[in-house]
């Protein structure tokens, strides 16, 4: 019987695996990068009286969102104004929202997307159903974006280059000056799209400025959003800061009403609350630095993370077995087959946790940088 049919793109589509979850308050759910904390209380409040206007559809420009978002990047519009500055704010249901309608924007059917790999395990999906090809480049043996090799796969297909810093799962971040020679070298009618998702958590020496790249070239978008340190996951709201022509034709690809009038309300209050989330980071931050030299006096090598997890490489069988040793111990991480393991930082206690189930390392030996 004749029958609709699938895209053969659509038909080809890995799955998105997400983070496995559990309600029950003994785990440790590690599987996902999001927030542990509750919500802030500023931002609860918001959300409860937004709670009263459900039954209206949200402002579907997001006007306020973005001019707060222009206002905290520091993007202004003629003579300083934040208004003029949302011209250059794309928002969405989370960074992989925005990055789904900004693909949509440039990509034609055959266009080349140059990514990192591994890399975030949306990219070749959301490449897929704009209609155009991955063109995946495996990180270096000590898990950074090999940039020179990135450089030689662009090519006269290539329309988009993503790059994820810290990347996600590996945590490894790029550093200012390899940003800024990267741009130096990549053609101007390609358009770089710098993925920093967990940039609040960044630290050490010569750290990416990605706006200040932004105001600098301009083949350059920043990807950013609230699920992470802000503690947003579950209301989905995240933010591009484009060059005016690109945030418009990614706004005019968005989904009406995509994003909720209680996640811009959300968005809005976190952006206020910028000390207390400023504590939270910092948290996250000493539990990571905790974690990683306990993982190392154990035995594990495991790159500097400026991300809010870390990342333990390995095959599948040692993958399987560390994951089935920490679900003993109702600890949930997320192992992606034939990489390595990935362990969300959380408080004081999970990472008390990690440390006492986590069996010993294989036997393969440290990458060495390249």
């Amino acid at each position: 019987m004749s029958r609709p049919e699938l895209r053969a793109a659509v038909r080809n589509l890995p799955g998105y695996v997400p983070g496995r979850r559990s309600l029950s308050a003994d785990v440790a759910a590690l599987a996902s990068n999001e927030s542990h904390f509750d919500p802030l209380p500023s931002v609860r409040e918001r959300i409860l009286a937004g709670a009263l206007r459900v039954h209206r559809y949200p402002d579907m420009a997001a006007t306020a969102l973005r001019e707060r978002i222009a206002g905290h990047c520091g993007v202004a519009g003629p003579g300083g104004t934040d208004s003029g500055g949302a011209d250059q704010v794309v928002v969405g249901p989370g960074s992989v929202g925005v990055l789904q309608q900004l693909l949509n924007a440039v990509i034609e059917p055959g266009d080349e997307v140059v990514h990192a790999w591994r890399s975030f395990e949306a990219y070749p999906i959301l490449v897929a159903i704009a209609g155009g090809t991955s063109v995946p480049v495996p990180l270096t043996a000590d898990e950074h974006h090999d940039l020179p090799a990135m450089l030689a796969a662009i090519g006269p297909a290539t329309r988009v280059v993503l790059l994820c810093s810290p990347n996600n799962p590996t945590g490894v971040p790029l550093s200012h000056n390899e940003l800024t020679g990267f741009l130096d070298a990549v053609p101007p009618h390609v358009l770089v799209i710098l993925d920093e998702a967990y940039v609040e958590f960044v630290t050490g020496t010569d750290p990416v400025d990605g706006l200040a790249a932004y105001h600098r070239y301009p083949n350059l978008c920043v990807l950013r959003t609230f699920s992470k340190a802000y503690g947003l996951a579950g209301l989905r709201v995240g933010y591009a800061i484009a060059h005016p022509e690109l945030a418009e034709g990614a706004r005019r690809t968005a989904l009406p009403f995509g994003v909720t009038a209680l996640a811009q309300e959300a968005a809005i209050a976190s952006l206020d609350a910028v000390d207390e989330i400023a504590q939270r980071v910092a948290a996250v931050v000493g539990e990571r630095a905790r974690l990683t030299a306990g993982l190392r006096a154990s035995g594990w090598w495991v790159p500097d993370s400026a991300a809010n997890f870390v990342w333990l490489r390995m095959d599948d069988e040692n993958s399987r077995r560390t994951v089935e040793s920490l679900a003993a111990a109702d600890i949930l991480v997320r192992a992606y087959p034939g990489d390595g393991v990935r362990i969300t930082v959380a408080d004081a206690i999970a990472t008390d946790r990690v440390l006492a189930a986590l069996p010993a390392p294989h036997t393969l030996p440290a990458p060495t940088a390249a």
